[in-house]
């Protein structure tokens, strides 16, 4: 599902619709403020692309972008797949 490439964890996902992948977006940015490490994303109607990078690090996938990558995917996969 990750792939780590140019500093960065990326992922790609595709969703039933619209409304799955906002719903989905809802999710993970509640855990995104919870952790205060916040995704770039960008959405297009069924599709969301995830970028994870922390800048504090100078732009570098740390262990706070992992961890966030383990409960993104685990929020997919209880009820997005």
């Amino acid at each position: 599902m990750w792939k780590e490439e140019d500093n960065k964890l990326t992922c790609k996902l595709t969703f039933k619709d619209f409304k799955q992948a906002l719903a989905f977006m809802n999710e993970v940015g509640k855990v995104a403020e919870e952790m205060n490490h916040h995704p770039w994303w960008s959405n297009v109607y069924n599709k969301v692309e995830i970028e994870l990078t922390t800048h504090d690090a100078g732009n570098t996938v740390t262990k706070l972008d992992h961890k966030l990558a383990k409960r993104i995917e685990e929020i997919f996969q209880a009820g997005y797949k």
